[in-house]
Order: C-alpha cells, then structure tokens, then sequence
C-alpha cells in the first residue's frame, strides 16, 4: 500500500502533480519563489540602510541617542528614582486635635510628650497639677507639655477627650486607631509635630502618662538651661537585648517582623529626652524604616541607621521603685505611679526641699 503522503503521477495532465493532500500546480510554485525572493530582497536592503547610517567612530560612548529614546530613559529613570525613595512608613495620618500655636513665642527650653489614652483623664490631671506644670522655672526654662493619642473606637471617649482639649489644649491626636500596638505610630505622631510645630525646642521628652518625673533633677541637673545645648543627643535607660519569640509574651517580636538576633541599643519607652534637632531626623528616618509596633525598640532602629548611640543614665527607671523622699530626689523617672501617689510624691518633695538626705 503505497505512502498517504507519496506523489501519484500517473494519468495526470502534463505539468501537474497530484499530492495526497491536494492539487497543487507548477504556476503556484513559480509564485512562491517570486514572494521569496522579494522577501531576501527586503531584507538585504534594510540591512544595507542600516548599516551605511551607523557612526563611523567606533565608540559607543560618543552614539547620539535619538530624542525619543532619550526622553523615554528619562522617564524610566525618574520612575526608578521614586520607587527607590518611596516612603515604607508614609505615616499618612490627619490631625484630628491639633495645639499648632503651642510653641509660638520664646521656643521652650524642654517640650514633654506624654503617651496617654482616651480613659486617662486622672492622670493627666494629675501631670498638669504636679511634674507637668508649664510654668514652674518661668521664661528662662520654659516647658510645654502635650498629651498624645490616638483614635478611640469608642465615639464618646472622642467627645470626651475634645472637651478635654478645648479647656486645656494641651492634647494633639491623630486619626489612627489608639491601641498598643499603635504605641510606635503615636510616638512617630509626636515626633512629627514637634519636627513641624516646635522644631526650636531645644529638648524634647517623652514618657508615659504614669510615670513620675523630678522635673528639678532633669532641668536642673542633667540638662541644665545655662549650659551650651546639645546636638544629636540621645538619653534614658538603654536596653542591650533581643527579640522575645514566645507568643505569650506582651513583648513578642516574630522572626518574619525581625529576623535579627539582637535589638540595637534602645532607651526604655517609660521615658527618654533627647536633643531637639533629633525629632525630625527620628521622623524622616522612620518613614523609611518598616514599622515595627515595640516604639522604643523602633526609635532605637532609627537611631541606628543615623549612626547616634544613646547615652546611659542610671536615673531613668522603668519599674516602680518604693517612695522614700532620698530615693526620689536622686533619679529622674520612676513607673508606675498612680495619679494619687504622683500628687503625694509631688507636694512632699516640694514641701520638704529644705530636708538634707
């Protein structure tokens, strides 16, 4: 049986072939070759063109880049610039109580920034009354005290803390959600507003809104109005430790957050002061850093990549300490004070200043 795809030639007409496939004729064949060679033909010319309109000089350095092509690099160019330089952290948050005046006038010589939330009003109460107080050293160290938060879920805490603000307007807050693990984007707030609205302070602090500060050991003693400000400084309990993987703890940190072994050196969130001119180099630096919700171990991620090492002071307590009247009069901070004890703690020390420990 003979091949389906064999020519048959037998009793065909002269000058035509019979495929298995089909008919096919001598003329077709005659076509193809013409549209063939048409095609080299095309071809060999474009080549040619191309090549007698190449530069003689063989380098390609000095090729002329025709307009088009130019612009379009351009444009490529400056679309790789922005996704370079994008924003990780953009902290794209509205203010929804702002005190933008506050610092107008004499720059403050210490601004405080106290963490607070909605359900706190005691202890920022209590803050106002003692420790917090703005004009307790007068014009030659002037403190302002803001209380930062959040958004709460709660629409009547919001009212709440509005009616707080317009008596006392000492409390800005922006519209993310105030939770814990928002503590970093309330501390970057802070960093954001004294960067915009009070960026001649010469010192900043911040601290929690349970925390006892002797406000004469530190404007006193550590930073001292007559003395020549500081630059790039950076001060409070420093911390050399590392991530903690156990999921029940308050403190855990996940391996695809932070893969890292060790944290770099960071200053306890129950309060640290720096220099005023850090807030916004903290700020920039944090819109390109990938958040993490430890705000004092992402401060200190900051800090790294500025290059600033936070100095050690022993005076920064982040745990409660016993009250003993000496005891306090040493250190600059102790926790976990309750707005009842930071008004005791407060009218004895000022009412024994003449006692000698």
């Amino acid at each position: 049986m003979a091949n389906e795809y064999e020519m048959e030639t037998d009793a065909l007409p002269a000058g035509r072939v019979r495929l298995s496939g089909g008919w096919a004729s001598g003329e077709m064949f005659s076509k193809v070759s013409c549209l063939y060679l048409l095609t080299v033909l095309c071809w060999a010319s474009a080549l040619w063109y191309l090549s007698g309109s190449r530069p003689s000089t063989p380098h390609v350095g000095h090729m002329s880049i025709p307009a088009r092509r130019q612009a379009a690099r351009t444009a490529f160019n400056g679309t790789f610039a922005n996704i370079r330089t994008r924003a990780l952290n953009p902290h794209a948050y509205r203010f929804l109580i702002n005190e933008p005046g506050k610092c107008e006038g004499a720059a403050p010589f210490l601004l405080v920034l106290v963490s607070s939330d909605h359900k706190e009003f005691d202890a920022r109460q209590a803050i106002r009354e003692t420790w917090g107080e703005q004009e307790t050293y007068g014009e030659a160290a002037r403190l302002v005290t803001l209380f930062l938060l959040g958004r709460s879920a709660e629409p009547v805490l919001n009212r709440m803390v509005e009616q707080e603000s317009q008596v006392f307007h000492d409390i800005i807050a922006e519209d993310f959600e105030d939770s814990y693990h928002n503590l970093t984007l309330k501390t970057m707030m802070g960093m954001r507003w004294a960067s915009s609205f009070c960026p001649n302070a010469r010192y900043v602090m911040k601290t929690d809104s349970d925390i006892f500060v002797n406000m004469d050991n530190l404007v006193l003693n550590l930073l001292r109005p007559d003395a020549k400000p500081r630059r790039r400084f950076f001060t409070g309990h420093v911390i050399n430790g590392g991530p903690i993987r156990d999921t029940r703890s308050k403190w855990y940190m996940s391996r695809e957050l932070y893969p890292e072994s060790k944290y770099p050196p960071f200053c306890s969130g129950t309060g640290y002061v720096f220099s005023g001119d850090m807030a916004e180099l903290i700020y920039k630096t944090s819109l390109h850093t990938r958040l993490l919700h430890l705000e004092d171990v992402y401060v200190g991620l900051c800090l790294r990549k500025l290059g600033i090492h936070p100095v050690q002071n022993s005076g920064f307590n982040h745990w409660k300490m016993s009250y003993s009247l000496c005891r306090y009069r040493r250190v600059l901070t102790v926790h976990q004070i309750s707005p009842e004890e930071m008004h005791r703690i407060w009218n004895d020390m000022a009412s024994k200043k003449h006692l000698k420990c």
